[in-house]
């Protein structure tokens, strides 16, 4: 094999943004697009026909299926890129590998990790077949640079991380731009499924530490009429005593985006795209515990970090290496089943922060799926926006009446 022919299930945003790439690759090629959306489906056709023409390549009509299940079994794809609504992506994911097909999943893996773990499962009866996560963040020169200095010992043994991530504004008119945007049955929840997956997964794999209970306080429209939680803050407790923090919304602005860890030789803050290293000259718990000074100024440098820039970054650099790693087993940047680690976080965050109770990692994952069905129950179809097509449809009703 020395093409990979992918198939892209969803044309919404994100798979139409894949259609435009894949071509372009050196060792792959869009093979097939699916949709269950007549209009999106030839959208997407024509959009990978445009870019054909604009780059001289043969002139062919890109295969349509209105059903994953048909493209799945046309026989014309080696890989597959999920790109649909959320709820969908474990049963793609496992129907693809019991069709032989290397999956790359578009965030998140699942909604609960009962279902993330289930998909795991299946592809672990399936060793050959690659399977990654759209994890794209994880090529950001920054916080490749953060986690390094952490797994090689310059900032010593991690003892808080704390991310405000509140830059995630969204206005009303956003959440009515769809009807399944933030709703329990539709996303599966709000900020910390939508908007945070990335932050999540980065939280765990910059630190290599996943915490063992999660607090957490979170509100349901708190600053939108929806049925979904809009602003969260989560204290974490790792075992080795670390203590973490993340705090996120989709109603502050300007909001800030800031990554600070600290650990036994100094601070880390990541910012605005710069990075700072506060290091301390001496390891901050032998001074700490040694010292005969009551009231120590420790000597500290402070570092402006320098990281790679104009190295590939986002979803193409991820897709680029998920060929090669079909191609010649070149390692993942984001193997499929590290996506359980940042959604378990997310799912504790939610739970503990609308129960009011601790949760306690790993999660059961029968626990929280139970959740999900009694906030669905109380709380669906509370949303109260609606799109401009549905507030065209009631207006026409009640001219009819």
């Amino acid at each position: 094999m020395s093409n990979i022919h992918f198939g892209v299930i969803g044309a919404g945003n994100m798979g139409s943004f894949h259609v435009g790439y894949l071509d372009e690759l050196a060792d792959a090629s869009l093979a097939a697009v699916c949709d269950a959306d007549p209009k999106k489906l030839e959208q997407a056709a024509q959009l990978a026909q445009e870019n054909r023409a604009k780059r001289g390549q043969v002139k062919c009509d890109v295969p349509k299926f209105s059903s994953y299940q048909e493209l799945l079994d046309s026989g014309t794809c080696d890989a597959i890129i999920i790109a649909t609504p959320h709820y969908q992506h474990p049963e793609i994911a496992i129907a693809a590998f019991e069709k032989g097909l290397h999956v790359l999943c578009e965030k998140p893996l699942a909604v609960g990790v009962k279902e993330a773990r289930r998909v795991i499962d299946v592809h672990r009866k399936h060793p050959e077949l690659k399977f990654a996560l759209m994890f794209n963040q994880r090529t950001n020169s920054m916080y490749q640079k953060v986690r390094s200095l952490i797994a090689e010992g310059e900032l010593g043994e991690v003892s808080r991380v704390s991310w405000i991530v509140t830059d995630w504004f969204r206005t009303w008119a956003y959440y009515a731009s769809g009807g399944w945007r933030a709703t329990w049955a539709g996303e599966g929840g709000g900020v910390l499924i939508n908007q945070c997956p990335h932050n999540l997964d980065l939280i765990q794999w910059i630190t290599g530490m996943m915490p063992s209970r999660v607090t957490a306080v979170a509100s349901i429209a708190k600053t939108h009429p929806i049925e979904v939680e809009d602003e969260v803050s989560a204290i974490f407790e790792y075992p080795n005593g670390a203590i973490g923090h993340f705090v996120t919304t989709t109603g502050e602005a300007p909001g800030t985006n800031r990554l600070e860890i600290c650990g036994d030789r100094g601070r880390i803050i990541a910012e605005g795209g710069k990075l700072s290293f506060s290091r301390t000259r001496k390891s901050v718990r032998e001074v700490r515990e040694k010292s005969k000074d009551m009231f120590v100024s420790m000597e500290t440098w402070p570092i402006d970090v320098p990281h790679a820039t104009g190295a590939p970054e986002g979803h193409r650099a991820v897709t680029e290496n998920f060929v090669r790693g079909i191609l010649s087993n070149e390692t993942l940047i984001a193997p499929g089943e590290e996506g359980v680690k940042g959604l378990e976080i997310g799912n504790a965050m939610l739970m503990a922060g609308l129960t009011r109770r601790p949760v306690e990692l790993p999660m059961d994952g029968d626990a929280y799926e139970q959740f999900l069905k009694d906030l669905t129950k109380q709380y669906g179809g509370k949303k109260t926006l609606q799109t401009q097509a549905a507030k065209a449809d009631n207006m026409a009703s009640s001219f009819q009446r």
